[in-house]
């Protein structure tokens, strides 16, 4: 009988040995100087470029993308490139930390209703170049402003090294999108000072040997270990006394779990307010996120491009993101409604066949389907359908995030842009469940005509992590200057889409937003209408077909640099 016991429980000797070299290594690491963690995310970048493609073919595999096929981009982009990118931007910020000084060349301004905003991309001449016409602002807290702005940045260094105590951080990794573990340890390591362990999700803990080779200047200073396991080793680390903090990228369902309990023990600490874990926890969750279009006039090559754009925000990593569109907000009124969801529809059916290789997908899509019997199914070959429905079918489809191909639509009466975008940001913000990324689609000329105060009056009212306008919000996830969190306010009981900010290599300690805000139409076509960017079709669109190549390049300027290396991401990124 002991014998078999021994056997069917579950060893954590490993853990336990992990997390005593954490919690004796956490003082030295917090203790670290600036030019030694500098010297540390250069060794990282060497490492992580010896290890990229391995990282991305090997992540194209177990995703089942196509053998050839160009979608592989998404793995260089969202994996080893959004890394390295981190890299830099916090070297840069590490190597200008005396007196904040890197603040000093972020440009400034207040916003209509009052914020400070802190532009933090473009950055250098490589942003203006590579990433030719978007923009993206930091909103901060309405209680800073730009005379206390350095007092609310990077606060953790404000304490002297000698006199710094470290913690031990636990970091629950997501399944879906490869940098967002490493990412997170970053947030704790650099901007908080805090030993990370690292539990890789399941779905995805074939990234853990090119982790471990990539991040190793961290694990020989016992300031990092990552570790695999399923839900039984997440839940000993979380009840683990020499866990000071945890964070968490996931659904709501599986925090509330950890935090409050499973079942009627849940609901009932839930309830009465009593956590079943008693540690700091932060947290990035889903949500029902919206794409608003607004009406306009939008030409033929407009309704493509953006149709385009559409199938991006829905189907990049196969719909698997928490910030693909789910719903869809229509001008019902608007004459080219129609003619946009042809095009999405044409889009759809054109693309590599890519599978929902994400457990549980097929049984979301039925859930999903039996609430919208009616639904409509958008092709995509050998690939399952998009499922496409009205949300005013029922009140499930506002209130559940699916994780999946399909897409639920809602349509707003009225033709004049600037009411109807008021009832849009409305009805985002009481009726959809989360908070975390929200998407507008609107021509230039309507930005002119609804006036670009008034505009702006209108997105300040989006209650959104983080608001893409002429962009999908995945861009300022790969932009890893931007704060990426859900809006401020969310509590444990009512966690919405999560609570604090990752990513931040500016280390700002109250940001409430970012608003990214890319071109309208791409290069070449842009300059027959006068616009003077120089973004072609973006490599992150699902529709790119030299987004492998381009992922590549990008991801080995990122680690250095060089005019030489520009013609090439030139040329390929026009032929996308």
């Amino acid at each position: 009988m002991n014998q078999i016991a021994q056997e069917i429980s579950p060893d954590f000797s490993g853990l336990d040995t992990a997390l005593a070299a954490l919690s004796k290594g956490k003082d030295a690491w917090a203790r670290t100087g600036n030019a030694e963690r500098i010297a540390i995310l250069s060794e990282i970048k060497d490492r992580l470029l010896d290890v990229s493609e391995g990282w991305a073919e090997t992540a194209a595999r177990h995703k089942l993308i196509p053998s050839g096929s160009p979608l592989v981009g998404e793995e260089w982009t969202s994996g080893p490139y959004a890394v390295m990118s981190a890299c830099n931007g916090l070297m840069q910020t590490l190597s200008e930390m005396e007196g904040k000084a890197f603040l000093s060349r972020l440009p400034m301004r207040q916003t209509t209703n009052g914020q400070l905003a802190v532009r933090v991309m473009p950055h250098s001449i490589w942003d203006r170049l590579l990433l030719s016409g978007v923009t993206a602002d930091v909103w901060m807290q309405p209680d800073v402003t730009e005379v206390n702005l350095a007092d609310n940045t990077a606060q953790a260094y404000d304490t002297p090294p000698a006199q710094r105590r470290g913690k031990v951080a636990l970091v629950l990794g997501a399944g879906n999108i490869a940098s967002i573990a490493p990412l997170d340890a970053f947030q704790k390591l650099f901007s908080e000072h805090q030993v990370v362990i690292l539990k890789m999700n399941p779905v995805n803990d074939y990234l853990t040997d090119y982790l471990e080779a990539a991040l190793k200047p961290l694990i020989d200073r016992d300031a990092l270990r990552i570790v695999r396991g399923g839900a039984e080793v997440g839940s000993y680390l979380c009840t683990h006394p020499q866990v000071d903090e945890i964070h968490i990228t996931g659904a709501a369902a599986s925090h509330d779990m950890i935090v409050w309990g499973a079942g009627q023990e849940g609901a009932d600490n839930k309830r009465a307010g009593t956590p079943k874990i008693d540690k700091p926890i932060t947290s990035e969750l889903g949500a029902v996120c919206p794409t608003i279009v607004v009406p306009g006039n939008w030409s033929a090559a407009d309704l493509s491009f953006q149709a385009e754009h559409l199938a991006t925000q829905k189907l990049h990593n196969s719909g698997f993101n928490c910030v693909a569109c789910q719903m869809l907000i229509l001008p019902r009124d608007w004459p080219q409604k129609d003619n946009l969801l042809a095009n999405l529809r044409d889009v759809m059916a054109k693309l590599d066949a890519r599978q929902a290789y994400y457990p549980g997908a097929d049984d979301r899509m039925q859930s999903f389907a039996e609430h919208a019997p009616d639904a409509d199914r958008f092709s995509r070959g050998a690939a399952p359908a998009c499922i496409v429905a009205s949300a005013d079918a029922d009140d499930w489809f506002a209130n559940n995030e699916v994780f999946a191909p399909a897409l639920s639509t809602h349509e707003i009466a009225g033709s004049d842009p600037a009411a109807y975008l008021v009832e849009a940001v409305r009805y985002a913000n009481d009726t959809l469940t989360g908070t975390l990324g929200a998407n507008i689609l609107v021509h230039p000329a309507t930005i002119r005509q609804i006036g670009r105060k008034r505009f702006e009056e209108i997105v300040s009212a989006l209650h959104y992590g983080t608001i893409a306008i002429n962009a999908w919000t995945g861009l300022a996830f790969l932009s890893t200057a931007c704060p990426w969190g859900a809006f401020p306010g969310h509590t444990l009981q009512d966690v919405s889409s999560g609570i604090g900010f990752v990513h931040n290599t500016f280390m700002f300690d109250k940001p409430e937003r970012v608003v990214i805000t890319a071109p309208w139409r791409p290069f070449p076509r842009n300059l027959l209408s006068g616009g003077m960017t120089l973004l072609p079709r973006p490599p992150w669109f699902v529709t790119n077909r030299r987004q492998h190549v381009v992922g590549k390049f990008l991801t080995r300027f990122q680690h250095s640099p060089s005019w030489f290396k520009l013609p090439g991401i030139f040329i390929n990124a026009l032929r996308g």
